[in-house]
């Protein structure tokens, strides 16, 4: 039986921790499909096809046996149902503190009600990367500070080329 798992979120920008819970959750699921979000109350820094790009790439950086178990895709409305259409067996949620969990929760029960069957797995994020947010991501970028350290190489380019517009 294959398990799927459906990692979801704007990636605006796709963040080292990003990854982390992206390679984690490869270890739990055969496959992984990463969803990009479209949340109409939100102004991205990039379009749904750059998120979705960046994606791409970043996904190839992770080797081809990994990559080959990742499908990058975009969903608009309630992520619990996508992961139903999907076919996915968990939601992936990432926890970097005690606050996170305490949304992360309330999002679970609600994911569950809406979408019965499809459990919530949190993940843990490494102390390396436990720090980065996207929203400080696109804060230091906007500021003109170098965010290298905090997304991988193909996103740390398209922020540069963003800047450079």
């Amino acid at each position: 039986m294959t398990r799927i798992a459906f990692f979801p979120g704007t990636f605006d920008p796709v963040t080292n921790g990003h990854v982390d819970l992206l390679r984690q959750a490869l270890r739990v699921a055969d496959e992984v499909v990463v969803a990009v979000g479209v949340n109409p109350g939100k102004s991205p820094m990039f379009t749904l096809a750059e998120r979705k790009a960046m994606l791409a790439g970043t996904v190839k950086g992770l080797g081809k046996k990994d990559a080959a178990r990742v499908a990058v895709i975009h969903f608009e409305g309630l992520a619990a149902e996508a992961a139903r259409a999907a076919k996915a067996d968990f939601i992936v949620r990432g926890l970097r503190d005690s606050r996170d969990l305490d949304y992360e929760m309330q999002m679970a029960a609600m994911n569950a009600s809406l979408a019965g069957g499809v459990a919530t797995v949190f993940l843990p994020s490494s102390p390396t990367v436990r720090h980065i947010t996207a929203t400080l991501v696109r804060q230091i970028a906007g500021m003109g500070g170098d965010v290298s350290p905090f997304v991988p190489a193909n996103v740390a380019k398209a922020i540069a080329a963003r800047r450079a517009r």
